[in-house]
């Protein structure tokens, strides 16, 4: 396998190459991602969560080997947290060279090859260690070319001489300068007349003292020329340091000439294919923790079963969010949830804070998930990807100076009918509150039969109870123009108005969601007629 082709979240260059022309890309973007809490968990820093998604069912695949792979041998999520700040460091070595444009640094060469070495050396010790419990093809893979390069000839003699240089380069501890004089004793030129492996001695009365030495040497200073460090600017002290290490450099120039060539062709080469890696360990390793994070709480997580995206399949039992579930202690409520011929979209109704939203954005992230190439946060799931998720929830940043909010909220949802196909998700959390609640449901079932024409998957949370009375009228017309089934879920209630946070196909029932609200005001008739009992 070729070092710069290699990836260890797509299984071939061919599939990388369709990602990168954006044919397999899904349309989910970071405004999607944000409003179902996943961006919080991720928070990545080196590159957008939405370039990692995928629409292809062999990359999801191939990414969940992966992921099984880290979540079974931490040794792994260890080894790219140690190879991460060495790859860093490369880099901010390469953009200083590039910034001081001087690419005759011998030093900085050394530096770069030291970390080379060492990054080399942090992989092929962990993924030996580990070696017999790999089964991903990608670690498999990353295995085998590592053990190429650091079993390769070029390697161990580039180790060889590293060893021998950087031997004599850590050996340095004092420069002797040489500065000749004009007549009038000032200085005319100057330059370094010999590298020195033993420290110059101060000089001082009281240092001579405690050494117990009176005799000047070679390596006994007379007189300092500059306190080094005191009352010196950070320029001035850069400079010196400057000096010096050209004056080091220049006299190590001949021993890195010969190897240069090396450096270039070798080593620049073999380190490009672990920069280019970088988003990829970022993106493994935050996932990981997340995804142990859930395991470690004992939340379940399941690898998906993925159907061809013509099926437009969605099937979840034991579903939950786990963006709550890291955020809570008590154990979270899952639930079980299909998109079928019988019901494509649905709309959710229910109590206040009884987990519709909730429910809402762990359909979005089981989605997110498994496009990300991630076990799914359920003990089953059978799903087909999508070529995009659209949301439209709650905000704070209307717009809604020119159009007013309602007008804000029909923009929103205008823009998702202009973009959603048959294969799309729409999630529409309580869609079009800003109005009263006929011409909230007036819009909604407007919305709905919409989408049931184009029959993507779509759920509608929303405090609109008398939309559920529309749903048989929007189902004749969608039948009608060959449109897609539309059911209810109610978000339930245990009794005296205690939340169970469990979802069930069902007709919703305003009366008891009004007379819940009621009694938690006290504003039952019965509790009414008491406070009047007791004035």
């Amino acid at each position: 396998m070729d070092f710069n082709t290699f990836s260890l979240i797509y299984p071939n260059e061919e599939l990388r190459k369709k990602h990168d022309s954006g044919e397999c890309v899904p349309d989910i973007d970071l405004f999607t991602l944000q409003e179902l809490g996943l961006l919080e968990v991720f928070n990545l820093k080196n590159r957008d969560l939405s370039e990692f998604f995928t629409m292809d069912a062999e990359v999801i695949r191939y990414r969940i080997a992966t992921f099984d792979d880290m979540l079974r041998c931490e040794t792994l999520t260890d080894m790219l947290n140690k190879l991460v700040p060495v790859l860093n460091d490369i880099m901010e070595l390469r953009r200083l060279e590039a910034d001081s444009g001087d690419t005759n640094d011998y030093l900085s060469s050394i530096t770069e090859i030291e970390l080379y070495v060492s990054s080399v050396k942090v992989l092929h010790e962990c993924l030996t260690e580990v070696k017999g419990q790999l089964k991903s093809p990608a670690f498999l893979a990353l295995s085998e070319l590592v053990t190429t390069l650091a079993e390769s000839t070029y390697y161990r003699e580039l180790n060889e001489k590293l060893n021998e240089l950087t031997r004599r380069v850590r050996e340095i501890k004092s420069v002797t300068v040489g500065v000749n004089l004009d007549a009038q004793l000032r200085p005319s030129s100057a330059g370094v007349l010999s590298i020195n492996a033993e420290p110059f001695k101060s000089g001082d009365a009281l240092d001579k003292i405690l050494r117990l030495d009176f005799k000047n040497d070679s390596y006994t200073c007379i007189a300092n020329l500059v306190p080094f460090g005191k009352k010196q600017s950070e320029n001035q002290k850069m400079a010196l340091s400057l000096a010096f290490n050209s004056a080091i450099n220049d006299v190590y120039r001949s021993s890195l000439r010969s190897w240069k060539k090396i450096v270039q062709t070798y080593v620049l080469e073999n380190t490009e294919f672990l920069l280019n890696l970088m988003p990829e360990f970022e993106f493994l390793v935050k996932g990981t923790n997340m995804l142990r994070a859930l395991s470690d709480k004992g939340c379940v997580l399941s690898i998906p079963d993925i159907r061809p995206m013509e099926e437009r399949a969605f099937a979840a039992t034991g579903l939950y969010n786990p963006c709550v579930a890291l955020k809570i202690e008590d154990e979270i409520v899952a639930n079980d949830l299909i998109f079928d011929e019988n019901a494509t979209i649905y709309v959710l109704s229910g109590p206040n804070r009884g987990g519709k939203s909730v429910i809402t954005c762990a359909i979005g992230l089981a989605q997110v998930m498994m496009q990300l190439g991630m076990y799914v946060p359920a003990e089953n799931a059978i799903i087909s990807p999508v070529d995009g998720i659209y949301t439209h929830f709650p905000t704070g940043a209307d717009d809604t100076i020119d159009k007013g909010r309602l007008g804000e909220e029909c923009a929103r949802l205008s823009e998702i009918l202009d973009c959603v196909t048959a294969n799309s998700l729409v999630l529409l959390d309580e869609s079009l509150s800003s109005t009263g609640s006929y011409e909230a449901s007036y819009i909604a079932a407007e919305v709905l039969g919409g989408l049931a024409h184009v029959g993507c998957r779509c759920l509608f949370s929303t405090h609109l109870h008398e939309l559920a009375a529309e749903i048989d009228n929007i189902n004749v017309r969608s039948k009608a123009s060959g449109g897609v089934a539309i059911d209810t879920l109610v978000a339930g209630i245990k009794g005296e108005g205690e939340r169970s946070f469990k979802i069930t196909r069902a007709k919703p029932d305003g009366k008891s969601y009004a007379r819940d609200i009621a009694e938690s005001y006290g504003l039952t008739y019965e509790n009414i007629l008491k406070r009047f009992e007791n004035e």
